[in-house]
């Protein structure tokens, strides 16, 4: 009835499309995940590690401390850290709250950010010198 060559996935993320894992609107995940590649349409609560590329759709939300991946595309909800190897794009509409890393990073106008950014390598984000310099530690009680 069905032939093999009608079973094979769609391409979204080049060769290697079997191995991406996806996460279908009305879909809920609590806990890490560790995948390959990454499309998500549902809602995930805890850290995403991709080998490869992550997408999160429009209905597609992550809430949790560390996003890491290749590429990342975001058109949907991101409450949380972002470490790409590759671009991170943030589209129109798209919500994102975190401090990210990318070799690349495109902000699309419309699109909403919160957190600081950093660009041009891999190491993680640090939050600038000087809002680190101006901590004030109380140790009495002010009269």
């Amino acid at each position: 009835m069905f032939k093999k060559e009608n079973l094979k996935a769609n391409n979204l993320f080049g060769s290697g499309a079997g191995n991406t894992t996806f996460i279908g609107t009305g879909s809920e995940l609590k806990g890490s995940l560790h995948c390959n590649a990454l499309r998500v349409d549902g809602v995930i609560y805890g850290d995403v590690h991709s080998q490869g590329d992550i997408e999160v759709a429009s209905t597609g939300r992550i809430e949790g401390d560390l996003i890491r991946g290749h590429d990342i595309s975001v058109h949907g909800i991101v409450k949380s850290n972002i470490h790409a190897t590759g671009f991170l794009r943030i589209h129109k509409n798209a919500n994102v709250q975190g401090d990210v890393t990318a070799q690349a990073l495109d902000i699309e106008a419309g699109a909403h950010f919160v957190g600081y950014s950093h660009t041009g390598d891999n190491t993680e984000p640090q939050p600038p010198k000087a809002l680190a310099d101006k901590t004030t530690t109380i140790t009495q009680p002010m009269a």
